[in-house]
């Protein structure tokens, strides 16, 4: 116990190092000595990122209790509170039907691959038996930007990555509705089934959000069903000032949304939430005689387990409750008013200096912001070469231990930073630290 607290106190330490970097073959040393803080104040890398205490007092309860959580029987508790708060972010997106359902899964790869799963039953429900050879040649649709686990997903399934349709998006990463239109119209003349869009709230790299409402009516005339992928926007909804940016999510038939990125929940915590009641999961159902049986003295409808893909299902539920009941919902919205506040900072700030480029000269619409930097003396070099530097500001960075953020190329667009705020822990002053060690750590390149 010690150690872990004298770790957790390091983390909040700004002036410790986020990381002590090795080479794989130094680290077998010490677990935590060589491990990133990711609830540093300056850990910048991932969608989820911080170090909530409340959360992680959820964690260590958790792991206590060491449950599972396919049946009431044996965590009574626990799946009582899913319950709840299935029923309350189902609320929240706008669902007012009694039987909207969802499940938390382990991480929103897995709940897009449900929302896959739930809608293919809905339309071909012989899939379960049969499978996929009675099946016509069925399509789905995600932007070029989409995440690619919903390709993971579509080869998981056995419907082949080829038969994954990428949709254009504008000059912003948005998907664009008269694009939409055109592919599903074009895979209907070459003999192919649409059946289902996914919509991004929120996107990884750019933080775009979808037009949900021209999205919605696209597939309403199409007759598909609507995905939306609020992994990672999904906890805006929290904010009056910001929610309507997912204005539309209502009309979606299902939706994820992972409470362990923006509302800093400790990994993991990702749910699929369906919409109207369509015999939701019983593509899963196969009703173990051993675990789910119907004359229980209790309601079996807690029996929450053949619902899932697996059997065994690890307690994410208690850490999102303890810190939704401890917070409130008015504390997780000032939580997540203040990130779009320092990325709004962050990004006036770039704006402003020669030597920041920024990739969107447009104010960020969620916390990403993505730039370039450019070296005093490298400032005047071929674009060709432009992700070298990056790569290299980024190196040095990691070497000296003082911050983490990501950077990637995107389409025509070389390597660019991408920053992100979602951690409890930082401060304006942090957000100056990180522009100040991009030009040391670079001036020299």
């Amino acid at each position: 116990v010690n150690i872990l607290l004298h770790y957790i106190e390091k983390t909040f330490d700004v002036k410790s190092k986020i990381l002590d970097f090795h080479h794989p073959h130094q680290l077998l040393e010490d677990t935590l000595k060589y491990g990133v803080k990711t609830g540093h104040p300056r850990y910048f890398k991932q969608l989820s990122s911080g170090l909530d205490v409340i959360g992680l007092a959820g964690e260590w309860l958790t792991a206590t209790a060491n449950t599972n959580m396919f049946t009431y029987e044996i965590a009574p508790v626990f799946t009582v509170m899913e319950t709840i708060l299935l029923k309350k972010m189902c609320e929240i997106i706008g669902w007012r039907e009694t039987e909207a359902d969802g499940i938390f899964s382990p991480g929103g790869s897995i709940s897009n691959l449900y929302g896959i799963l739930v809608a293919r039953y809905k339309q071909y429900p012989e899939i379960k038996t049969k499978g996929m050879r009675t099946l016509p040649c069925i399509v789905l649709f995600v932007s070029e930007q989409g995440h690619y686990s919903v390709k993971k997903a579509a080869a998981i399934l056995g419907m082949g990555t080829d038969n994954v349709i990428e949709v254009k998006c504008d000059e912003r990463g948005k998907m664009i509705p008269a694009e939409l239109e055109k592919n599903i119209l074009q895979a209907k003349r070459k003999g192919q089934t649409p059946f289902y869009v996914t919509a991004t709230a929120g996107s990884t790299v750019f933080g775009a959000f979808y037009p949900l409402h021209d999205i919605a009516d696209i597939c309403e005339m199409h007759k598909l069903w609507m995905h939306v992928d609020a992994a990672w926007g999904g906890g805006l909804l929290l904010s009056r000032n910001h929610s309507s940016k997912l204005s539309g999510i209502e009309r979606a038939n299902s939706v994820i949304w992972n409470p362990h990125k923006l509302m800093g929940i400790p990994l993991q915590c990702s749910a699929i939430l369906i919409g109207a009641k369509v015999n939701n999961f019983s593509c899963n159902q196969m009703q173990a005689g051993y675990l789910f049986q119907p004359d229980k003295l209790y309601n079996v409808d807690f029996d929450t387990g053949d619902k899932s893909i697996q059997c065994g299902r690890h307690v994410d539920i208690f850490k999102l409750w303890l810190t939704w009941k401890a917070k409130g919902t008015y504390g997780f919205e000032a939580q997540i008013n203040r990130y779009m506040e320092l990325a709004k900072y962050f990004y006036k700030v770039l704006k402003r200096k020669d030597n920041f480029k920024l990739v969107f000269d447009a104010k960020p619409e969620f916390t990403n912001v993505c730039f370039w930097y450019f070296p005093p003396r490298l400032k005047h070099i071929p674009k060709s070469l432009e992700e070298i530097k990056n790569c290299k500001s980024k190196a040095h960075m990691i070497e000296e231990r003082t911050a983490m953020l990501n950077y990637q190329p995107y389409g025509d667009k070389v390597n660019f930073f991408r920053m992100v705020f979602s951690n409890l822990a930082t401060r304006q002053t942090d957000v100056d630290y990180v522009i100040d060690e991009i030009q040391r750590l670079g001036k020299d390149l």
